[in-house]
């Protein structure tokens, strides 16, 4: 039977997320065995493959953080268009009364005559 909303790719995104982790801390691990035992000398190598396995570690915890909030997407998502649509109501507003004024004053001196052009079609 399949999951009802975001449900099954949040129980996706964790475990990923564990997975993710597992490989961090191997990678940390093996790093320092290898060094330990004397197998990798270079220690621009160990010190790169730690800095990596750190570096997924961290990323796969905020990435578990992340996937494991009460929250969903869609919650957030009608929160934040809610009060986006708000504001942009009234952005909305304001411009729609700048175009009709432009349009006023367009219609208002646009067709009118010059006086100094021919000054006798004036009086």
């Amino acid at each position: 039977m399949v999951c009802g909303g975001f449900t099954c790719s949040k129980n996706a995104l964790c475990s990923l997320n564990v997975v993710y982790m597992l490989v961090g801390l191997l990678l940390i691990v093996v790093a320092a065995w290898g060094k330990g035992f004397g197998i990798v000398s270079s220690i621009h190598i160990i010190g790169g493959v730690i800095a990596v396995g750190f570096f997924l570690l961290l990323i796969a915890i905020v990435g578990l953080i992340g996937a494991s909030l009460c929250l969903t997407c869609g919650e957030k998502m009608l929160q934040h268009s809610s009060e986006a649509l708000k504001i942009l109501g009234g952005v909305g507003l304001f411009f729609s009364f700048t175009e009709i004024l432009g349009v006023w004053l367009a219609m208002r001196f646009r067709n009118q005559k010059d006086p100094r052009a021919n000054p006798s079609a004036f009086l």
